[in-house]
């Protein structure tokens, strides 16, 4: 088979001709937009800084978080907490709202769960080890 036949066969991640579950990472190639997408996600994700406010406003009872609580566990000013939280936002991880003098933000599931999705490596069948 030539180089160009087995291009042609490979599967671009979220094409599933099948009709059966979507394709991860770990099973088919991603085409250039969704790898120019999910960059952009990783990038966001790519910062310390960045994780642990994702990971407050999405730990935070009732799903949604104030910024005036998020800035003091930080040795940031308030603009760099804000250029974070806008970098996050830029990615589709989470969403806000103006609210008399404050910000509220909330996490986008639907964004974390298509990475989660993605890098779920694909179901192997049960060994009996792993049922006993």
């Amino acid at each position: 088979m030539s180089k160009q036949e087995a291009n042609r066969e490979l599967v671009v991640l979220g094409q599933d001709s099948e009709g059966g579950c979507c394709p991860t990472l770990l099973t088919a190639p991603l085409d250039e937009d969704q790898a120019v997408e999910l960059a952009k996600v990783f990038k966001a994700l790519g910062d310390p800084v960045r994780l642990r406010l994702l990971s407050m406003i999405a730990s935070r009872e009732g799903g949604e978080i104030c910024v005036c609580d998020l800035t003091p566990a930080f040795d940031l000013s308030q603009p760099t907490i804000s250029h974070h939280l806008k970098l996050l936002r830029q990615a589709g991880l989470i969403d806000c709202e103006r609210r008399g003098t404050w910000v509220y933000y909330w996490l986008l599931p639907e964004t974390t769960d298509k990475l989660a999705g993605i890098l779920t490596r694909p179901g192997r069948p049960a060994t009996a080890e792993a049922s006993s």
